[in-house]
């Protein structure tokens, strides 16, 4: 497994998996400073030169780092369908969360890669381009948000703040939710709880708010994809949250029979308020 194997430990490779981020996070901001090339693919979301470079870098650093390991990237997946990740390790990377925000002018757009065992995420690496911060955590090995300058490695961070996640208020709660994907069922979870303010924002930035104690939950309950989710929910994880399903049970990954998709989630920063807020399951009675 290389959680244990080589690399100087998970240290080591976390380390090593955020200095590939950053230099993805380098290829983005070149590309975006020459033609970005759109294109439309098949379910109608853009891909750009951004995507292709950040993923190119990830895809050549991860066969070096982890030769052999099975990796499921959001372009490589579109053109070729991954072997079987039931079980053992695997990666999960989104080379650029966030395409319609890049194209906005927005800074919110994020590279996400994730290693999960077994079907869950441990290791999670959420990186902001623009704005030159790395979100990062091993789950049980706690949480950090990184200042570093993409192409930098992770040893040239200029700061390293320990991230938690903190206790669900009672009332006015702080929710993140997406800026582009705010659904009409998502909108009917948000007025069931007592919500006080609502932050918006694309791509993962909303897993890594919830990170860093400044909200606490993040519902989408449309469907979405596992890159998009994984890396996220690793960090969360780390930094003492909990993502479930919407009705309060096991988020797995590695479905590749049906295409990698991701029914609905909710990633809360306190534990508590998952099993409190808990959704009844379909066809129960609510608790």
């Amino acid at each position: 497994m290389p959680k244990s194997e080589g690399l100087g430990g998970e240290q080591g490779l976390l380390d090593e998996l955020s200095s590939l981020v950053s230099a993805a996070a380098e290829a983005i901001l070149g590309a975006c400073r020459g033609s970005l090339e759109v294109e439309t693919k098949a379910d109608r979301s853009p891909v750009t030169a951004a995507d292709h470079a950040s993923e190119a870098v990830i895809l050549e650093g991860l066969s070096r780092l982890l030769p052999g390991v099975p990796v499921i990237s959001e372009e490589a997946t579109a053109k070729v369908a991954p072997s079987d990740t039931a079980s053992g390790d695997f990666v999960l990377v989104d080379p650029l969360d966030g395409t319609r925000e890049l194209l906005a002018g927005r800074d919110e757009f994020t590279i996400n890669l994730a290693v999960l065992d077994n079907r869950a995420p441990w290791l999670g690496i959420v990186a902001a381009p623009a704005l030159g911060v790395l979100w990062r955590g091993i789950a049980g090995r706690g949480a950090e948000r990184l200042v570093l300058a993409a192409g930098a490695p992770a040893r040239a961070a200029t700061s390293r703040s320990r991230i938690n996640t903190r206790k669900c208020p009672s009332s006015a709660l702080v929710a993140a939710v997406s800026r582009s994907h705010l659904d009409s069922r998502t909108l009917g979870l948000l007025t069931t709880l007592p919500v006080g303010q609502r932050l918006p924002y694309g791509s993962a930035i909303k897993f890594c708010q919830i990170a860093e104690g400044k909200a606490d939950v993040y519902p989408r309950l449309s469907t979405t994809c596992e890159w998009d989710v994984a890396a996220g929910h690793a960090l969360l994880a780390a930094a003492g949250g909990v993502v479930t399903t919407p009705e309060g049970g096991v988020l797995r990954y590695g479905q590749s029979h049906c295409g990698f998709g991701v029914p609905g989630f909710i990633a809360w920063g306190d534990p508590a308020a998952a099993e409190a807020f808990r959704l009844p399951r379909r066809g129960s009675a609510p608790v």
